[in-house]
């Protein structure tokens, strides 16, 4: 993340000269003073307890900032349905805007945990979910309603993007080093897993019951008791910490090193596709075989396009796991060797016109994206320990905490420049349709561009380097 835990002895400075070790001093507003989760005793008395209550209900709000970040991914599906008359060109932007806007809200939510605390940041980022799924319930209920509201009001879903950052910023401060990939792949996995439920449990709910007519405006107040329940559980669960410090500088030193920049573009390629993939998804399904776009089950309506973000959200705890046994560098390039198969497949295979092989060659590319997320995100730490290694620096060193403040640095600021891809792959898809009346020419460029992510990946961090200490990332 962009943050990093002050040094224990710094919360120890704040306690009453009389508090045993390891107690923690509550303030009002639930902030705690004295938090010190490298304590075996005081993690295992209390610390623990404490930590994953806060998870819990960060993964609740993140979840919930994934569904609002990409509802309109499947809304957008159900516009023509409840009379909107819309372009393609339309419906793509208003697919990919929310990702441009989650993207760059990434960045400054990073800082909010610090700046506000993590309990209080929680209840605000997740009322401002309040604003888009409002205005959403009220703008689609009009058919006459511009495409440049429906553009605003989409642009505002953008804030969903956002939390991603903040929640993983927070959740770093409360777990201990030994248990902080655990608690973090928890939180990123349950955010991930709501774009799959948005695009699962909006077409059941809009259709239910409505007969021949769609209550489309039900997409955007289904959600809302499930924000101020998420506001209510933070205000009365989650906690401040006092240790929580903005690592400014540690940012600005990140933004300075190479291997940050290569990183970014291989997580764009990874979580890009996921992100980006997952948001076309529904789109793709109704262009391409209208009569699949949504499956009849009594009175409800099931889109099959869920399945793409929930075997992604599934697979990326996997990749991470396969990292810590075989190099994240590796598992890596598997997985662009995958998608990069996945994509040319599926061109080899839409004259067939058979929406089985069509599900199948996607959720493969799903499955590949998922596993790539883990595997690059486990690359970060090691190359920054490497680079550690290469340059001679001491274990506990003034150097050696230096370099983890740039790693733990780096893991945020590739995380928000890797949502990008959520805004470039819709764009890549809407200029092939523009330009030549079909896909076939975008997923040859994604083709492209994974053989060519693999490359960089196999020859910068596969074969030993001088400069990552000839060692395997």
């Amino acid at each position: 993340m962009t943050t990093t835990v002050t040094p224990s002895s710094t919360d120890a400075a704040a306690l009453p000269l009389a508090s045993p070790p390891g107690a923690l001093t509550r303030r009002a507003g639930r902030w705690i003073d004295g938090w010190n989760a490298e304590d075996p005793e005081f993690w295992r008395s209390q610390g623990r307890a404490i930590a994953r209550r806060n998870l819990g209900w960060s993964i609740f709000a993140e979840f919930l900032g994934f569904i609002i970040w990409q509802l309109w991914s499947i809304v957008v599906v159900m516009l023509p349905a409840a009379g909107f008359e819309l372009t393609s060109s339309q419906s793509f932007w208003l697919i990919s805007l929310p990702s441009l806007v989650g993207a760059t809200l990434r960045f400054p939510y990073t800082f909010m945990v610090a700046i506000f605390g993590g309990r209080n940041w929680t209840i605000i980022s997740a009322g401002l979910l309040l604003i888009p799924a409002v205005l959403l319930g009220i703008v689609v209920g009009n058919p006459d309603t511009p495409f440049g509201v429906l553009l605003l009001v989409a642009a505002l879903g953008g804030v969903g993007g956002g939390n991603f950052a903040s929640s993983m910023a927070n959740i770093t401060y409360f777990f201990p080093q030994k248990e902080k990939g655990w608690a973090l792949g928890l939180n990123a996995a349950g955010g991930n897993l709501g774009t799959s439920v948005a695009q699962f449990a909006v077409p059941i709910v809009v259709t239910i019951g409505a007969g021949a007519t769609l209550n489309i405006s039900l997409a955007g107040w289904m959600w809302i008791p499930l924000i101020l329940v998420a506001m209510f559980g933070a205000w009365r669960y989650m906690d401040n910490l006092s240790s929580a410090k903005a690592d400014f500088a540690g940012s600005a030193a990140a933004l300075r090193e190479p291997h940050l920049w290569i990183m970014a573009v291989l997580y764009i390629g990874t979580f890009g596709s996921f992100i980006g993939f997952a948001s076309v998804f529904p789109k793709l399904i109704a262009d391409q075989f209208p009569a699949f776009s949504t499956i009849q089950v009594g009175q409800a309506a099931v889109s099959l396009a869920f399945l793409g973000a929930l075997v992604g959200s599934l697979a990326r705890p996997y990749g991470g796991r396969l990292a810590d046994r075989f190099g994240g560098a590796r598992v890596t390039v598997g997985a662009f060797a995958v998608m990069a198969l996945g994509a040319l497949t599926l061109v080899w295979t839409m004259p067939l016109r058979s929406f089985a092989v069509f599900l199948a060659c996607f959720l493969v590319l799903f499955a590949a994206t998922g596993m790539g997320n883990g595997s690059t995100y486990r690359m970060i730490p090691s190359i920054f320990a490497a680079r550690s290694l290469a340059r001679g620096i001491e274990s506990g060193s003034d150097d050696a905490l230096r370099m983890q403040r740039k790693a733990a640095a780096a893991l945020g600021l590739i995380s928000a420049i890797g949502a990008y891809g959520g805004f470039l792959v819709p764009q890549v898809l809407n200029a092939s349709q523009l330009a030549t009346g079909g896909y076939t020419a975008a997923f040859l460029g994604f083709v492209a561009a994974y053989v060519a992510l693999l490359l960089v990946t196999l020859l910068v961090y596969v074969i030993p380097r001088a400069s990552l200490a000839k060692q395997r990332i």
